[in-house]
Parts: C-alpha cells; sequence; structure tokens
C-alpha cells in the first residue's frame, strides 16, 4: 500500500532538529482552564519506537496497539486483556496449540493505510526472524507460525500447548510495508513510527520527543491534544525540574521521589508492580553452589528492612517470583523467616565455620562471592549494597561490582547479579518460567543466569503452562513454591513499587495498572494518557 502525503512530510520533519520546548507550569487545580500540552521527563533514551524491538510490547504506548491491551480497574490487581484491534477474543482449540484472532475492519494506521492481516503476520514473523535480532525474541519462541486466514482472520500455531498466548498478543502492530530486512535496532522505524494507537510522532530530537493526535484512530481523539517527553537521564536533573514547575511530571527512585510529599501542587504516585527485584547466584562460586548456603542467606536477609530502607516503604517483600496479586496461584506460606540465628545454625552444621578474618571458611574455601550490579540504577547499587551489609554479620563476605549490562553479561556462571523481574506480568506463565525453569540452548543471558534447577520445578512449570483447567495451574504454580523456599537458588528481596510525581491537575486520569518491569512516564498516571477525559 502506498504511502500518503503526510507520511512523507512526517519522516521530512523527523531529520529535522527540534527545538527544546518550553514546557507548561502545573496548572492550578481550581482552574477550568485545563491545558492540553503535557511534558514529561524520562530516564530513557527516546528514538526505539520500533515495536518489532519491543517497544509498546504490553499494549501501552501512544502510537501503536497489539491484538490485545491491558484494561485496568487498579494496580491491586492483575488487568484483563480486552480486543484492541481484534475484533473479539481470541479462540483456541482444545489443547492451546491453535489461536484464532478476527480483526477489526475499521482501522487505519497512522499514514491512512488499513490494518489487514498480512499487517499482523509480518510484524510476528519479523520478530521471529534471526535476522532483526529482535531483543523479545525470546518471549515467542513457542510460535510455530503465523498465517493469515483471510484478508482479517490471522492463525497462531504454537510448537506446545499454551493457555498464556493472549499475553503474548499485546505486540504493537506495524504496517507489512514497513518491515524491512535488518536488525530491529537500526531500523527506521525507531524514528518514523506508523501505528494505529491514539497518537503519532510528530517531532523528534536527541533530547525530546512531541506526540500529536492521530487523525487516522479509530477511537475517539485525546483530549491531551500535545504530548511532549524529553530525556533527562539524570535523577537529580528530573527532580529539579519537577520543583521548579517545568515540567508536568516523571519518574524517580522511591527515596527521591519521597521528598515531594506534600510538596504542593504536587503529587506523590507510587504504583504496584508485579516486578522483583533480587540476586541471582553464581553455580561456580565454591560457597553460593552449597544449597544449606542459599538457604542460610535467605534467612539473614531482612526483607521488611529493606523495602523500608531502600525502598522508603514502596514496595512489599519477596520471597519467590510470585507476588500475591496472582491470587490462588500465590502460595503465602511459601516464605523464609527472617531467622539469622538460623541461618548461623545451618552454615554452621554445613561446616562453614569461622574464619580468622571473620569470613567462614570450608575446605580452605571462603564465604565470598562478587555481587554484580548495573552502575547506572542506583536503586539495584542501594538494594546490594543494603544485602551485602547484611551478609556481612554472618561471616559471608560480598564484594559489590558496578559496571554495563556487556560488563556483567560475562560473568553469569561466576558472580551474583542483582536483576530485575516480572517484565510480562499479565499471566503468571511470564514471571515464573524463564526465572526458575532449567536453561536450554535459546535460553536469553538473564533468564536462570547460573543455571541452578530445583528438584521438581521444571515438571511443575511445564504441566502450568500447558493445563487448561485453571486450577490445576494454580496448584502446579503453589507446588513450584513450596519446591522453591526448600532448594532457594536466588534471593528475592523485594516487589517495589514505581514511583512517579505529577502535577496536580483537573484531569480524569481514569485508573492505575499495575506495572512490569519496564517503567517510565509511558507508564505510571500517564499510560491511558489518550483516555484523559476534563
Amino acid at each position: 500500500m502506498p504511502r500518503s502525503v503526510r507520511e512523507r512530510l512526517l519522516v521530512s520533519a523527523l531529520l529535522t532538529p527540534v527545538l527544546l520546548l518550553t514546557a507548561c507550569s502545573a496548572p492550578d487545580p481550581g482552574s477550568t482552564d485545563t491545558p492540553t500540552r503535557i511534558v514529561l521527563a524520562d530516564a530513557q533514551p527516546l528514538g526505539e519506537f520500533d515495536p518489532v524491538g519491543g517497544y509498546g510490547e504490553l499494549g501501552v504506548s501512544p502510537i501503536f496497539e497489539g491484538l490485545l491491551r491491558p484494561e485496568s480497574s487498579g494496580d491491586d490487581q492483575l488487568p484483563d486483556l480486552v480486543p484492541a484491534l481484534a475484533a473479539s477474543p481470541p479462540e483456541a482449540n482444545a489443547d492451546h496449540t491453535v489461536w484464532d484472532v478476527e480483526l477489526r475492519t475499521d482501522v487505519s494506521f497512522s499514514d491512512g493505510s488499513e490494518l489487514d492481516a498480512d499487517d499482523v503476520v509480518a510484524t510476528y514473523e519479523a520478530v521471529l526472524d534471526p535476522g532483526t535480532a529482535s531483543e523479545v525474541a525470546g518471549s515467542y519462541s513457542m510460535i510455530e507460525s503465523v498465517t493469515a486466514t483471510g484478508d482479517h482472520g490471522v492463525r497462531f500455531t504454537l510448537s506446545h500447548p499454551y493457555y498464556a498466548m493472549p499475553a503474548r498478543m499485546t505486540l504493537g502492530i506495524t504496517p507489512a510495508e514497513e518491515i524491512t530486512p535488518g536488525p530491529a535496532a537500526d531500523s527506521e522505524r525507531n524514528r518514523a513510527p506508523v501505528g494505529t494507537g491514539p497518537y503519532v510522532l510528530s517531532e523528534l530530537s536527541g533530547d525530546e520527543a512531541v506526540f500529536e493526535p492521530n487523525p487516522h484512530y479509530h477511537g475517539p481523539q485525546p483530549q491531551v491534544t500535545e504530548l511532549v517527553t524529553q530525556y533527562l537521564p539524570d535523577d537529580g536533573t528530573r527532580a529539579q525540574r519537577m520543583r521548579g514547575g517545568s515540567i508536568d511530571g516523571t519518574v524517580l527512585p522511591p527515596t527521591t521521589a519521597e521528598t515531594f510529599e506534600g510538596v504542593d501542587g504536587v503529587e506523590l504516585q507510587p504504583v504496584r508492580t508485579a516486578e522483583w527485584r533480587g540476586l541471582s547466584l553464581p553455580s561456580e562460586n565454591p560457597f553460593t553452589s552449597d544449597a544449606e548456603a542459599r538457604t542460610a542467606m535467605n534467612l539473614a536477609v531482612d526483607r521488611d528492612g529493606i523495602v523500608e530502607h531502600v525502598l522508603a516503604g514502596h514496595g512489599t517483600p519477596a520471597h519467590t517470583p510470585v507476588a500475591a496479586v496472582y491470587g490462588d496461584a500465590h502460595d503465602p506460606g511459601a516464605a523464609f523467616e527472617h531467622d539469622p540465628d538460623e541461618a548461623a545454625r545451618i552454615l554452621d552444621e554445613a561446616g562453614w565455620t569461622d574464619g580468622p578474618d571473620g569470613v567462614r571458611t570450608r575446605d580452605g574455601e571462603r564465604a565470598s562471592f562478587t555481587l554484580r550490579y548495573l552502575a547506572s540504577d542506583h536503586m539495584r547499587r542501594d538494594l546490594a549494597t543494603a544485602f551485602a551489609a547484611e551478609m556481612e554479620p554472618l561471616g559471608i563476605e560480598v564484594e559489590l561490582e558496578g559496571g554495563s549490562w556487556d560488563d556483567i553479561e560475562e560473568h553469569t556462571a561466576d558472580s551474583a547479579i542483582l536483576l530485575g523481574g516480572g517484565d510480562k506480568p499479565y499471566d503468571l506463565d511470564t514471571q515464573v518460567y524463564a526465572t526458575l525453569h532449567s536453561r536450554e540452548d535459546d535460553t536469553p543471558t538473564y533468564e536462570n543466569p547460573a543455571d541452578l534447577s530445583v528438584p521438581g520445578v521444571d515438571e511443575h512449570l511445564e504441566r502450568a503452562r500447558s493445563s487448561p483447567d485453571e486450577d490445576e495451574r494454580a496448584e502446579a504454580y503453589r507446588e513450584v513454591q513450596r519446591a522453591y523456599v526448600e532448594q532457594p537458588t536466588y534471593v528475592f528481596l523485594a516487589f517495589a513499587d514505581h514511583t512517579y510525581v505529577a502535577a496536580e491537575d483537573g484531569w480524569d486520569r481514569g485508573p492505575l495498572v499495575l506495572e512490569p518491569h519496564a517503567h517510565g512516564v509511558s507508564w505510571g498516571p500517564w499510560w491511558n494518557i489518550a483516555g484523559w477525559r476534563e
């Protein structure tokens, strides 16, 4: 389908640098003259807007829509996944190996071209194509083929039964004509995206993106008529801009966000997540490869204290990767009581005795390991520091090492890593399988990076993801948690809330949504900004 004149003008405009726009001040909460321009500051770089690379993968994006989208009634529960580009909910065969989706017939892309089945097929095939090197390809590995069953019908054929397939149907869809060979990271789609969402990217520079309503959008036009996102990677700078009133909202670490509590004209907005933070434990280290040592560390860590002091109270303790939001599948009894004395007893009985310098030893090996974390992430740094401090009185030496992900990737087997999980939280399979299942040939680097397995867990995970019975799945997941606490392979610390600050205004923003590991100003109070009403 040919491109419109509007699109060619848009692409031309994107090549021209734009001046930094002056942000609006927060409106008077009592004013009836609500501005239609919202300016937000984010820590994430701009210009990575390709859905093939994973942008908008969970159906939350101003530019793109998936077959399904999350519909929330609050961040204290899982959202429903409801039709967006689909005309009705997907239908599965008896064993969940074939899923059929009918598309809406009234949807156009922002370039004016009409949505059809070929666009869906092309987008999913591009994600699965090794040549695009999509960072999210592993999440769709169960898809054997995607085919059109007519102009507006799509069929997903899977390599194994998978009841959670609807959670893979929020991927943003782009026109088939936009799909070009080569790595997604290098694609022009990152800078000139074409989607079916409520907004279009109208201007882009290195530090600012401007979104305006999509004139071809099939739903109600947004009342926020200009959305500006500025790239400000420094937490302090974003906080300063917020205090000065030059931006309308931002995301901040919890301890920084807390400083806005009670500030006039600004509200602190924590949002619940199913995102766990914790550390993998290296399989090639003499101490952490000992199952008794791993249990002792899980007993010794004060999770309540970490939530209170590192997360400023914005989070809940995590003992396994299964949050309470998963209802019957969550086993509240699968937990570690904070008991440093019992931890010390376990280490003594396992032969890890006090050494001359205060570090335990066994057979000439020290109870010592390196904990690596992403240096640019202050929360990971603070969590790593708190964990190391709690291990020291027990005679466990934890050496901290900040670095880049490229640095850390070389040490998955010999170092602990401060990880975050829960990137696709709208089905429990996505939370647990990648984290606890034994590694296979195509397993991504940071999924169970040390490849430590828990007896019985693989079988329970396979049964849970393939069973059509909800009660059977829940019981399988409870079995996973019970087995895990008997022989832990990580130290999970907390489910971390995401903390945002926003200017008080007169908008009816609607409910918050439970958030994934990824966050920023595409989420928080602004996740459904196209639906805001005065």
